[in-house]
């Protein structure tokens, strides 16, 4: 499955609406449920044009604000907890002039709160006056909580030419 996220200069974005589940969807477990994989989707699609808009805002909403939420970018140490991963998306953000992801899902499971996506990213920046274009497969975890999917997890690891 393919995903695009919009650039940041575009106009044409989708909202996404996280809701509570019913106790009809208490009931039913995640796998049996179809709603939940597109909800899971729905969230990793909102990271990434999060990521585009260099919005740390919206990016903030996306992440679990708990210290067991983990961030390895392509090259980096292991990040731990909101503060030092928001840390890094802002220097992320500061240092990038214009960034554009489009996503090759490769595969997602669900359970009953955890969840995760594979893909790999295909990635188009100008950081100064430098473009560049790359590739990495990401590993995207999202749990569960208060009946809205949140990213605890995200690795991404540079796919070499």
């Amino acid at each position: 499955m393919k995903s695009k996220c919009y650039t940041s200069n575009s106009r044409n974005f989708t909202t996404h609406n996280f809701s509570t589940p019913s106790n009809s969807q208490l009931l039913t477990p995640n796998y049996l449920n179809p709603m939940t994989k597109d909800e899971v989707l729905a969230a990793n699609t909102a990271f990434y044009r999060a990521f585009e808009r260099k919005d740390i805002e919206a990016m903030s909403a996306i992440w679990s604000q708990g210290t067991g939420s983990f961030c390895i970018h392509p090259g980096s140490r292991v990040l731990r907890g909101w503060k030092e991963i928001r840390a890094s998306w802002e220097q992320i953000f500061k240092n990038t002039a214009y960034i554009e992801i489009s996503t090759d899902v490769i595969a997602t499971e669900v359970t009953d709160n955890i969840a995760y996506v594979v893909l790999i990213e295909n990635v188009f920046q100008v950081v100064g006056s430098r473009r560049l274009e790359a590739q990495s497969t990401a590993t995207n975890v999202f749990q569960l909580l208060g009946g809205k999917w949140y990213l605890v997890h995200h690795h991404g690891s540079p796919i070499l030419r």
